[in-house]
């Protein structure tokens, strides 16, 4: 062997075995070439000062962004030289700028009885939303409130500093968010697209490219303006319909901790789930898929139901798809609450990559229009997934925020939660229009969470918060075989009869008096997925298979883009 391989190697297994001596370092830089610099967030003690600066740029390293929300900085730097990082008292965590992803409305608000919310004059009137994805269309009419666009501010957080959607995600989601229906309203008209909040105003951050794709870094600098910009723009409310594979604690992990930080400086912060329901790639049935920053107890994280093209509920089931809890490594019962995200109907933007790559979802005008042309309309278009559905529940709180000002983002989640619909039926199946697959799906606390969300219900509740509604975790009993549920101290959730664990999650989810979580059927008790370290293990789901997870949950890997598109039947 060359010698140059043979330092090449030595000089990688040094790395390896450095790294996983020290707690500071994220496990995934362990496979990253030891000398060729790459982009890393390091989180610090305090915010970082010109002595951190310094101190890297001394080891090869570049000063890229800094990320003071999290008290971070972002760095070019090659991995072999981390140790020295991590050996200052004032470096938290240096983990790498991964990517993340979009996590990709005719029926959706008389769904969720957003359409009673209207009757009454909540329209979210005044809130201001921010949107973090691929840009927002700032000509389609149905964001414009006359001749006044309701983007109130747009910026982008990569180094295309355009604004502008060339993807037609972000579009999509804040079509379903705040769109008003111009363009599908009137008499010639027989169905229109309004979001849930048809009067909040979108501040558009651009973090995804034209191929849905992003960086943590970016999303996380993202939050940070949304949080700057509060005051200015009265924002309450954080979308996030985007995310990638948990590869650390909450604790940790660079987005969930910008999350927590926009939380507590008083915005609500909506997550996708993920797409990730029928991935066994681990054995887990899809359980403990849940992406990040959706994994992280302040978030609200939002799965996707499907209407089947009607409005009553009583036919809704979840879909196979949307990715299910508990979150890898700190076992967080998530989904928080789910609502309708399979082949939803929103606004269309004509230059992204989606319908110039996907025509086969725009939809038609006799769909929607008093006519018999089958020809394709130049402003709506159909996706599926959790992206979707996330939207949904970012627009309930802005209605909620609208009637209430006053309300915390605590208040907002629980009270989501308590009034959110328990009723489902045991199991449900749904067919892969393109494969033919059919899969069966369990409806238990880590699939549908609290829930289906009720806008109404939300909108009149009156229930007082006084502690945090952070997400409930789940432990499991090896003796038992059983699973509890544990609330964090002074978590609101507790055993009163306002916020008692069954009045937000229901009766069904629980086998006995003992609070174990209720289930006979085949994914429980002793079966692969409860009864391995798959889901219970303290190392993520990922492991040394992170590549590969993070190709599945990619909206352009080959799966995830049939969901997006097509949806389920």
């Amino acid at each position: 062997m060359h010698s140059n391989s043979k330092l090449a190697i030595s000089l990688f297994l040094g790395a390896a075995i450095a790294f996983a001596g020290s707690s500071k370092i994220a496990q995934d830089l362990e496979r990253m070439a030891p000398n060729t610099a790459v982009d890393v967030i390091v989180q610090f003690t305090q915010p970082p000062t010109s002595r951190q600066h310094k101190m890297v740029l001394d080891n090869g390293g570049q000063f890229r962004r800094e990320l003071g929300l999290i008290r971070a900085a972002v760095y070019s730097i090659p991995p072999a030289r981390l140790t020295i990082l991590a050996a200052d008292p004032d470096v938290k965590y240096i983990s790498p700028n991964r990517k993340v992803r979009a996590s990709a409305f005719e029926y959706a608000p008389p769904a969720v009885f957003g359409d009673i919310a209207w009757k009454y004059g909540w329209s979210g009137a005044g809130i201001g939303v921010a949107v973090i994805d691929s840009g927002v269309d700032n000509k389609h009419p149905d964001l414009q409130d006359g001749r006044r666009s309701r983007i109130v501010y747009a910026e982008a957080f990569d180094v295309n500093a355009v604004t502008v959607d060339k993807y037609g995600h972000g579009t999509h989601v804040a079509g379903i968010l705040a769109g008003n229906g111009a363009a599908s309203t009137g008499s010639q008209y027989t169905l229109t697209f309004t979001g849930l909040a048809p009067k909040a105003n979108i501040v558009n951050l651009r973090v995804l490219d034209g191929n849905g794709s992003g960086t943590d870094a970016g999303v996380i600098a993202a939050i940070q303006r949304a949080v700057q910009l509060k005051s200015v723009h009265n924002i309450r409310v954080v979308n996030l319909s985007l995310g990638r594979p948990v590869f650390e604690s909450y604790k940790t992990d660079p987005l969930c901790q910008a999350a927590e930080a926009a939380w507590k400086a008083g915005l609500v912060v909506v997550v996708a789930a993920g797409n990730e329901g029928r991935n066994n790639s681990f054995g887990t049935a899809g359980y403990a898929m849940i992406g990040a920053p959706g994994n992280d107890p302040y978030a609200i994280t939002v799965g996707a139901t499907k209407t089947l093209g009607t409005v009553p509920r009583a036919d809704d089931t979840i879909t196979s798809y949307s990715s299910k809890g508990p979150t890898a490594i700190d076992h967080v019962v998530k989904p928080d609450i789910v609502a309708p995200g399979n082949r939803i109907g929103s606004l269309l933007d004509q230059l992204g990559n989606f319908a110039v790559n996907y025509p086969i979802n725009i939809i038609a005008l006799n769909e929607y229009r008093k006519t018999g042309t089958t020809r394709e309309s130049s402003q709506y278009y159909k996706l599926s997934g959790t992206s979707m559905a996330t939207p949904v529940v970012a627009g309930a709180a802005a209605l909620m925020l609208e009637k209430d000002p006053t309300l915390t983002p605590d208040a907002v989640k629980a009270r989501l939660m308590k009034t959110a619909s328990k009723s489902f039926p045991s199991y449900a199946s749904a067919t892969d229009p393109v494969t033919g697959q059919t899969y069966t799906t369990q409806h238990d606390i880590f699939t549908v969470g609290a829930g289906y969300l009720d806008v109404w219900a939300a909108l009149n509740n009156t229930d007082v918060v006084t502690g945090a509604a952070l997400s409930t975790a789940a432990r499991y009993d090896s003796a038992t075989g059983s699973v509890y549920l544990v609330s964090a101290d002074g978590a609101v959730w507790g055993t009163g009869a306002v916020w008692g664990t069954e009045a937000v999650w229901g009766t069904r989810v629980f086998l006995d008096a003992s609070g174990a979580v209720w289930g006979t059927g085949a994914v429980w008790g002793t079966g692969a997925v409860w009864g391995t370290g798959a889901v219970w293990g303290t190392t993520t789901t990922s492991g040394s298979s992170a590549t590969a997870m993070s190709a599945a949950t990619s909206i352009a890997s080959p799966e995830s883009v049939n969901i997006a598109i097509y949806g389920e039947q």
